[in-house]
Order: C-alpha cells, then structure tokens, then sequence
C-alpha cells in the first residue's frame, strides 16, 4: 500500500465516540495488519505453554457496570487466568498513576485473548493486559502495528522477554512495525542481528504506568 498510513474512522452522534474502520487492504495478510485498531485492541508476541513463540491478539470492551472484569478465550489455563488478574488488580490500585479519567468502580471490562497462531496459550498476558484495559478506559488506541513484549509480576515488576531474538523475527513475520520492549531486556539486544533490529522502530519502557504511556503515544 502506497498510502499506509492513511486511517479511517467516524464519531457517533449520540456517544460522541470515535470508532476505527479497518479495510481488507490494510491487511496485507499480516498477523499484526497496518492501520489502527479500536481502543482496547492490541497484539502481545509471547511465548506459549509449550515454549513455542506466537502472536496473541487482545480485545478489551468497556462499559457501565459495578467494577466486574471477565474474560475469554484462554480456556482453564491457570497461569493465564492469573496473568490477567493481575493486570486489573494493578489496574485498580494504580489506576491514578496513569489517569483520574479510568474507573474500576462503575465500569465493567470484559477481554478476550486470541492465540492467532493456534500454539497454546501464553502466560505473558498481565502487561499487555493493562495497556489494553487502559486504551479501553481512556477511548485512546495503541500505536499502529505494534507488538508489545514483557509481562508483569503480581508485585509490580517489569518481567523481560525471553528469547528475544526469536520473539523479534516473530514480530516481523507478523508484520510489526513498533514493537515494545523492557528496557531490561536491552542487554539481550547485542545477540539480535542488526539486520533484524532494523527493521522496527524499538519503544522501551521502564515501568507498567510508562509502558502505557507510550503505547498510547502520551507524552
């Protein structure tokens, strides 16, 4: 596509919100298509339960509630399951770090995770989890084609990619464009070869609440 970049969307009159048209030549037939997706969608590039590396598509709805979070498409995978809690629990507490516009408390959220390669499931869900809520929460869309690598511990800290060599040509087979990365997994990068790396413009972040930021694209 010459044009690429160029993004469709409309606003609802009667919502006032802005709703993002994808169209089948955005695709190219990528894992990960060109163009923006709708706040609360997002691809993770993870490994799966039996070590294999693959793209995971997230999907995230919100709407008026009591504060419920539910989810899908992860089957009775216990380590997956927990993953995503706790993304919402570190959501819930930390939420005001991020933005006074989120609410856990009248707002419900109801995710699903797509295993697009069809290897099983990934446990490296809880970051990409929390970007995908609070793109959801704050009507804002990630940034176009990209993969977002890491996970989150139940504590707070930033968990770096493994294999990451591995996990960055499955990001480009995929067809990512940006891919986000821990900064502590920058020491791995000098056994990536440079070939590789530049084929994406590499986003580091520091902590979940910067991580978010700059899959938003907030300054």
């Amino acid at each position: 596509m010459e044009f690429y970049d160029v993004n469709f969307s409309y606003i609802d009159n009667k919502t006032l919100q802005e709703e993002f048209i994808s169209i089948p030549e955005q695709s190219g037939g990528k894992l990960i298509p060109e163009g923006i997706n709708k706040p609360g969608h997002l691809y993770t590039v993870g490994q799966s339960e039996n070590g294999m590396i693959g793209v995971y598509k997230i999907e995230t709805e919100m709407m008026n509630g009591t504060g419920k979070f539910s989810y899908s498409g992860i089957g009775s995978k216990k380590e997956a399951r927990e993953a995503l809690n706790t993304a919402f629990s570190y959501l819930k507490s930390n939420s005001s770090n991020i933005s006074a516009l989120i609410s856990t408390k009248n707002k419900d959220y109801l995710m699903q995770v797509q295993d697009l390669n069809g290897i099983g499931m990934t446990n490296q869900l809880a970051l990409p989890a929390l970007v995908a809520l609070c793109s959801a929460a704050l009507n804002k869309h990630v940034l176009p084609s990209t993969a977002i690598l890491g996970s989150l511990s139940i504590g707070g800290t930033i968990i770096k990619t493994e294999e990451l060599a591995n996990t960055l040509q499955v990001c480009l087979d995929s067809g990512a464009k940006r891919v986000l990365i821990p900064i502590s997994s920058s020491a791995d990068l000098t056994n990536v070869p440079p070939e590789l790396i530049g084929n994406f413009s590499l986003i580091f972040y520091q902590s979940a609440e910067d991580a978010v930021f700059k899959a938003l694209g907030v300054e």
